[in-house]
This record gives C-alpha cells, sequence and structure tokens, in this order.
C-alpha cells in the first residue's frame, strides 16, 4: 500500500483538557476533528478516583456504551449512567451529559472545578461490514492514520481471523470482550510477538498466551484463539488496531539503564501522547503523558491507563523534537536492563504531504 504522509497530526489525534462548570449537557471543542475513538479521565481525586471511559463511533456514544480500561468489566459496568458520561461525537469534539446519581451525576466528567482530559482518535467515520477474515467484521478504519475501530462477534473457534481494515499489518492491537465482566484487555504488540501478550487492564509483565492464536498479524486480519477473552462464542468485542506510520505513530521498544541521564528514545516526531509499559516488571502501571497536561520538561503529569487513581506528579522524561529522554530511576520508565514497550503518537509530523520533512522548509 501506498505511503500517505499526513500534513497535520491534529487531523487524526489530538488532546483536550478542561475545568468541569457543572453544565448538562456540555460540548467539548477544539479536537479539530468528529473523534471515532475518545477516551476520557477525571485527573484530579475530586470526590473520589475516578474510572477511565472510552468510547467509539462504531458501538456508539451514549449511556452504558462506555468499556473501562482500569476494570475487566463488560461494556456500561463502569457507572458513567450514574457518574457522567460521553453523549455524542461532535463535528469538533464531543458532548458530555450528567449521569443520574442525585449526588455526584458529573463526577466523571463535568463537575465544577474538577479537571478533566480527553484522548481522541479519527478512524474512518462510519463503519463497513469486512469480510476478509472467518469472522465477519464492522470496520472504521483510517489508512492514512494506521488506525481502526473493529467490531465482531466471537465464534469460539481456534484460528479464528478478523478484518482490520489497515491494508497493512497492525504493530499494536488492544481487544475487549463488550459482553463479559470477567475478561481482561488483551494487548498484542509486535515487540512481543504473538505468543505473548500483556493486559492494558492490569501492570502484569508480559506472558506466553495463546490469545493471539501464535499467529502474527497480516494486511488483512488478525488472529484469534477460542479464549472468551478474545474470541467468546457469541460474545461482541471491539479491538483497537494500529499500524506505525512514518512521522506520525511509533510502536517500539528500549532498555533502561537505571540512570537520571537516562536512555534516549528516537521517535522520529516530537510526541503529543505516549504510553509505555515495562513488560519484565509486574507492578509497572501503564504511564500516560500528553502535551496538553504537561508543557514543558521535565514532563511530570502522568496517568495510569490499568487504575482509576488520579493524575500522579513525579519527574519522568524530556520529550522532544525527534523523541523522548527518561528523566527518572522508577521502574516504570528506566530500571536498568529492563524492556520498554511504547506506543507514541506526534504533535508535528516531520513529512510533508509532499514528502519533504518539514525540517526542511
Amino acid at each position: 500500500m501506498a505511503y500517505t504522509p499526513i500534513d497535520k497530526s491534529d487531523d487524526y489525534f489530538n488532546t483536550v483538557i478542561w475545568t468541569g462548570n457543572d453544565v448538562s449537557p456540555r460540548t467539548i471543542t477544539g479536537v479539530n476533528f468528529q473523534p471515532d475513538f475518545t477516551w476520557t479521565k477525571r485527573r484530579d481525586g475530586g470526590d473520589g478516583n475516578t474510572n477511565h471511559n472510552l468510547y467509539n463511533s462504531v458501538i456508539g456514544a451514549g449511556n452504558n456504551t462506555e468499556l473501562s480500561s482500569n476494570g475487566g468489566g463488560a461494556e456500561g459496568a463502569s457507572l458513567a449512567s450514574s457518574y457522567g458520561y460521553l453523549s455524542a461525537f461532535a463535528s469538533d469534539g464531543f458532548t458530555l451529559t450528567d449521569g443520574t446519581d442525585g449526588s455526584y451525576e458529573d463526577l466523571y466528567t463535568n463537575q465544577s472545578g474538577g479537571t478533566y482530559v480527553g484522548w481522541c482518535w479519527k478512524a474512518g467515520g462510519t463503519a463497513v461490514s469486512n469480510t476478509d477474515g472467518s469472522i465477519t467484521s464492522s470496520v472504521s478504519a483510517s489508512t492514512t492514520s494506521g488506525f481502526s475501530i473493529v467490531s465482531y462477534t466471537g465464534n469460539g473457534t481456534a484460528g479464528a481471523t478478523i478484518g482490520h481494515g489497515l491494508g497493512v499489518a497492525p504493530s499494536m492491537f488492544i481487544i475487549k470482550n463488550r459482553s463479559s465482566g470477567t475478561t481482561d484487555w488483551a494487548v498484542y504488540n509486535k515487540n512481543l510477538g504473538s505468543g505473548n501478550k500483556l493486559l492494558l487492564n492490569s501492570t502484569a509483565s508480559s506472558s506466553a498466551s495463546s490469545y493471539f492464536n501464535s499467529t502474527s498479524p497480516t494486511s488483512a486480519v488478525f488472529s484469534v484463539n477460542d479464549s472468551d477473552t478474545t474470541n467468546g462464542s457469541g460474545n461482541s468485542h471491539i479491538a483497537y488496531c494500529f499500524a506505525e506510520k512514518k512521522g506520525f505513530s511509533k510502536f517500539g521498544s528500549y532498555t533502561g539503564n537505571g540512570s537520571s541521564d537516562g536512555t534516549f528514545v528516537y521517535t522520529g516526531f516530537k510526541p503529543s501522547w505516549l504510553m509505555i509499559k515495562n513488560i519484565d516488571n509486574a507492578s509497572s502501571s501503564w504511564i500516560i503523558h500528553d502535551n496538553k497536561r504537561d508543557t514543558f520538561n521535565i514532563a511530570k503529569k502522568n496517568l495510569d491507563a490499568e487504575n482509576s487513581d488520579s493524575e500522579a506528579t513525579l519527574d519522568r522524561l524530556d520529550i522532544l523534537s525527534n523523541g523522548f529522554k527518561n528523566r527518572s530511576t522508577l521502574g516504570f520508565n528506566n530500571t536498568s536492563t529492563n524492556t520498554y514497550i511504547y506506543m507514541a503518537f506526534a504533535e508535528s509530523p516531520f513529512t510533508t504531504s509532499t514528502g519533504i520533512p518539514t525540517t526542511a522548509r
């Protein structure tokens, strides 16, 4: 597939932050596109720690459509219907609506004085049927940005395949059983291989797994086994699939050096969003940084994908024009000899639509 350079990263990914004002409904703008995938989190402790809530346009926004990365619950289990939810995707953002709880109806979304973040990705808009795999899927895909949202119903058969719509093999994909309240978020990453997995809702280290049927994804499909996590018979599943795009996204790995003058990681762009996981340490979180919460170095403000904690403030790393440099000896991002994986999206790409590096203009 021909490479299509991206002129503006914020046409496909952007972060927005807001402070609650008790208005319902409230539309958050400034995303720069109509998102297909929005991940929201309250940053401050407020009246208690709050769930991560993930929504997508394939399933649709609204009451009881969220999944939470910090738990194994089924769709709607995070109690957003009580504490506030994303009710619609808008042309430049999304709309938030109060829940039904009389005291904390906007706790998750817009409580007065609360601080919030929303991470937004653009896929392909309205989903289309995909018959590339042995299971028919419903797919919203952007081949330009290398991101697709895939909905499918499991058949409980080992070796089943599902079409992802990207046209190239994904570097990373994340699957959740929407119907089951007792299944993990299964993470495939090219640096681990198809015989291993991580869990987005857990600090667990990388371990052997047949979730992906020990079969690497192709340009058309990814493979699953017969487990409820990735292919529960009759269960609804959602997969978020990411292919690496030069100058826009990177799904790499590095080895920590245990020094405050830490490992430098080259991405080829200035990251606007970064998630890191230590794959060797069973107690290390999925730490998330972005350029809207941290506007200068050292980047300190991180949230953890697998827990409901409020935003932590610790010296972590420097966000640089061509990558990031670790400034911590903590296990989360820079223990000596430990291996880390990361996913990063660009603040501004190094390549224009003409193929000329932006640094050459």
